[in-house]
């Protein structure tokens, strides 16, 4: 998490800071990354960069937190779009990631940061379904979601099942760039997937 005085810096030097540290970060992976380069990119001298950010893992991660969060707040208002069918707004935010990741330098950042998954960072883009924001997130998706499409008898069932579809979700949109499958590949793969989901495996 940056620290106060990220926050307090003018909208104007934090967008640049943030800008650079974002080109970085599409450049290339989290460690391969050099502080100078975000700095020299912001025109920042180098010494106040530490009065922003503990390190680079600070900045790469609150860049992976915001992304999360805007894409959370895309998946309700898809929820709110199909009606509350988690599946369908599931494949739509699907698609619309896949899509973006693979048109304008503005999406390399997110290109590069599925391409170099690893569990630190699933559990930042996810942090929005775990128990921690319980409290603050799941309430929401709860009420969106039209449970009489789903055969759940709980909270705790839902709740599981948000967890199943995520993982689903990230499994496919890191196998489906690496793979360099075209987005009617990666859909067609995607929806054999969940639709086992749906329809259930057992006879």
């Amino acid at each position: 998490m940056p620290k106060p005085t990220f926050f307090n810096l003018r909208e104007e030097k934090r967008s640049r800071l943030i800008d650079a540290a974002r080109e970085e970060f599409s450049r290339v992976s989290l460690y391969e990354a050099s502080i100078s380069n975000i700095l020299k990119m912001a025109g920042i001298p180098r010494g106040s960069f530490y009065q922003y950010f503990e390190d680079k893992e600070d900045a790469f991660f609150y860049l992976v937190g915001e992304h999360a969060r805007e894409r959370f707040e895309h998946f309700t208002s898809l929820l709110r779009e199909h009606n509350g069918d988690l599946f369908e707004a599931s494949r739509e935010l699907f698609r619309m990631v896949l899509q973006h990741s693979r048109i304008s330098d503005q999406n390399r950042f997110m290109r590069n940061v599925l391409l170099n998954m690893n569990y630190k960072i699933e559990k930042t883009f996810t942090q929005h379904l775990t128990k921690e924001t319980l409290d603050q997130r799941y309430a929401e998706v709860y009420h969106l979601i039209d449970r009489s499409l789903l055969n759940i008898q709980t909270r705790e069932d839902l709740y599981h099942l948000l967890q199943i579809n995520t993982a689903i979700t990230f499994h496919n949109l890191v196998k489906s760039i690496s793979d360099e499958l075209t987005v009617k590949e990666a859909l067609n793969k995607y929806d054999r997937e969940i639709h086992m989901i749906r329809k259930g495996v057992s006879m």
